[in-house]
């Protein structure tokens, strides 16, 4: 089980009051028990295959690496970290009824699909493929480079349909990815040292931290920390340095 540090925020703190005292989330979506879930680098999952220049880095179960109380949250089913050495990638292999959202951090990835398309995704790029009943690609470092993406998984609403590719190129902090397919929104939030930002009021928020280091709370978050915030009403995230975060603001699905 990956390392982590979860803190329940009952009476006062967990929201405005319903009856009989009862702590409501926020919104008025009902009773909660506000939950901050801070997942540590160290304690992912490793894979992949390093002689082939493959690393991994898995924040929930997958693969061999099974932990019942770790499948997903909300929508989310994986965040997976792939360092990638020059020449070095997935083969082709298949994928179905899976959003497929991927955020490059360093270097270029190199994508082709049997739908035709073939793209080379780059830093500030979102990359979103909605497999729907089905659909075959390949990733690769085609680069002289090293490679580090973060790859997100997330279950849809409603499975099947037709398989949908695209790519938004230089996404901007103030633009939210919208993923409708499975109730998410994509924030990327990029600070400077010293700067706050208020993460949004949703039922679930995933916070990945990509890039140097803020303060949540009480919790300093390094690169590759994650926070896992359940029925919290936008709290305010510090950058103790320059930091990149990813933020997704997810739906009632847990």
């Amino acid at each position: 089980m990956g390392a982590r540090d979860k803190t329940a925020l009952s009476g006062r703190d967990s929201g405005v009051e319903g009856p009989a005292g009862r702590p409501r989330g926020p919104r008025g979506r009902g009773y909660r028990v506000r939950v901050r879930d801070i997942r540590r680098a160290a304690g992912r999952y490793p894979g992949g295959e390093p002689e082939a220049g493959i690393e991994s880095r898995h924040a929930f179960s997958f693969g061999p690496h099974y932990d019942p109380d770790n499948l997903r949250f909300g929508a989310i089913l994986a965040c997976n970290e792939e360092r990638l050495a020059p020449g070095a990638g997935f083969a082709e292999h298949p994928h179905s009824h899976t959003e497929i959202v991927t955020w490059v951090v360093r270097g270029e990835l190199t994508h082709r699909d049997s739908t035709g398309h073939e793209t080379v995704v780059r830093p500030g790029d979102v990359q979103h493929l909605s497999s729907g009943g089905g659909v075959r690609h390949v990733e690769r470092n085609d680069a002289t480079e090293p490679l580090t993406f973060l790859q997100m998984w997330l279950a849809p609403r409603e499975a099947g349909g037709e398989p949908a590719y695209e790519v938004v190129r230089g996404i901007a902090d103030s633009t939210p990815y919208d993923v409708p397919e499975a109730g998410a929104l994509l924030h990327v939030r990029r600070l400077a040292a010293g700067e706050r930002t208020r993460l949004p009021a949703a039922p679930h928020v995933y916070v990945h931290v990509v890039g140097g280091e803020v303060t949540l709370g009480d919790a300093d978050l390094a690169p590759g920390d994650a926070a896992r915030l359940t029925a919290e009403d936008g709290p305010e995230v510090l950058a103790a340095t320059a930091a990149e975060l990813l933020v997704w603001e997810l739906d009632d699905r847990r």
